[in-house]
């Protein structure tokens, strides 16, 4: 398959992993890549390297990790997309046999994430540019 460059409908900028120990990891990829905090809340801590976005989580429970792996499952959950229309990707992801997975629950700006799964169920969301300059403090 060729590449679609600048056609593409959009860029990869942040990979989430799920860890047992937030602060421990978010301290490993600071002192060893010098990555640098840009946010936390209570399940994730987000973090830089002025270019892509690395989200260390811990889910509380089953539910909110979303999918049939769980909240003990520890490794690459997702890999997030910056689109510039929500919709055009979303009509391009389930042209290509990609299928919704979830909505990320409501955030108090609107600001909107969707999950999706590609055709071999590999978890993905999709933002747009200013979700992704809001939540990760990088433009993308």
């Amino acid at each position: 398959t060729e590449a679609r460059g600048s056609d593409a409908v959009g860029k990869l900028r942040h990979i989430a992993v799920t860890v047992p120990d937030l602060e421990k990891a978010a301290k490993f990829y600071e002192n060893t890549f010098g990555m640098e905090r840009v946010r936390a809340n209570e399940i994730g801590i987000h973090l830089t390297d002025g270019v892509m976005n690395l989200s260390i989580l811990k889910f509380r429970d089953d539910q909110q990790a979303g999918d049939e792996r769980g909240a003990d499952f520890h490794g690459l959950h997702h890999i997030g997309f910056v689109v510039d229309d929500m919709n055009e990707a979303s009509d391009t992801i389930e042209a290509e046999g990609g299928r919704y997975h979830m909505p990320i629950p409501s955030r108090p700006d609107s600001l909107l994430e969707v999950k999706f799964r590609d055709p071999n169920g590999v978890v993905f969301d999709v933002v747009t540019e200013g979700y992704a300059t809001k939540m990760w403090g990088a433009k993308p």
